[in-house]
């Protein structure tokens, strides 16, 4: 039997990438029906052979992705839903947030477009772990970067506002999310890049003008402030989970070719579960970047493209 690599050896690709300079606007959008869910799509053009499908985490929407997915359209076009409840998708009556719900929708997203290169991120990480686990079928690889895997440490520095800690408690609560809902969706904005950034220097002013145009939409979604919490919740509930329907029992069902990347310097989700998350799926190699917060997608697009293709161009060959 073939000794598996060892778990840092991700080849990069030599592809030529396109230039992302200037800086490439959001790809196109439009509501499609999803079964009974209506979601905001958007949509990359590119071959469709195999194509891909990237699924944003908890407060991100279809946006994060679009330099990955400008990167990789000569390769793949693809689908950016935003999930219910965020960016522009409001959740049907009933939703109810669990990350099981999630991943049923993006399956049925997917649909008869399987098999996907299937990306996730954060939270979008977990639901894509779902995905491949049980939709094997519908996942011919699965990039996961910075997934959401059980992580309970007790760390102000993982919220882009302390207050959000007391936002939800009785009392006090109400008067938090008060002070919350009063921010400038410019002020939102940077906070969730400083959250998620390791440079937030990085981050280009037209995308933060961007992000503060999606967060002055949704503020006046009166769904959106509840999506984000019972999705936050339904996360803490889901690293609570033991037995069978754990995260940590999930992982080892995933067959497809998978690629883990994470950043070193990431505040959210801790590298230190980056080791265990991509030794528990069977046909995993993990990626660690330096200078790189939570969304490497957004930060390191370039490198995380090129780590994409090698791996595609491994899977083709029959080497990974």
């Amino acid at each position: 039997m073939q000794a598996r690599p060892p778990l840092t050896h991700v080849p990069l690709s030599n592809r030529v990438l396109p230039s992302l300079d200037p800086v490439p606007p959001p790809w196109p959008a439009a509501f499609e029906e999803v079964g009974t869910a209506r979601l905001h799509v958007r949509r990359t053009p590119g071959p469709d052979d195999v194509p891909a499908v990237y699924v944003h985490g908890l407060g991100g929407s279809s946006t994060n992705w679009t330099d990955l997915a400008a990167l990789l359209a000569p390769v793949a076009g693809g689908t950016a839903p935003d999930l219910p409840g965020f960016g522009y998708s409001e959740p049907e009556e009933g939703f109810d947030f669990t990350l099981q719900a999630h991943a049923d929708v993006v399956a049925r997203h997917i649909g008869d477009t399987g098999p996907v290169h299937l990306f996730g991120n954060s939270m979008g990480g977990a639901i894509a772990l779902l995905v491949a686990a049980q939709r094997p079928e519908l996942v011919k690889t699965l990039t996961l970067i910075s997934p959401a895997v059980p992580d309970l440490r007790l760390d102000p520095r993982r919220l882009s506002d302390p207050r959000m800690a007391l936002a939800y408690l009785p009392l006090v609560g109400a008067r938090v999310r008060a002070q919350l809902a009063a921010l400038e969706p410019r002020e939102r904005a940077a906070q969730v890049i400083k959250l998620c950034f390791a440079d937030p220097s990085r981050f280009p002013e037209s995308r933060l003008d961007e992000l503060t145009e999606e967060h002055g939409a949704r503020a006046g979604f009166a769904w959106a402030a509840p999506a984000m919490a019972r999705s936050t919740f339904a996360i803490f509930r889901a690293w609570s989970t033991l037995g069978k329907a754990s995260l940590w029992s999930v992982a080892p069902r995933v067959k497809a070719p998978t690629l883990v990347v994470w950043g070193r310097e990431d505040r959210v989700i801790s590298v230190k579960r980056a080791v265990r998350t991509a030794r528990a799926i069977p046909r995993a190699r993990l990626l660690v970047l330096p200078r790189t917060g939570h969304v490497a997608q957004m930060e390191r697009p370039v490198v995380v493209a090129k780590a994409v293709l090698g791996m595609w161009e491994h899977v083709e060959a029959g080497t990974w």
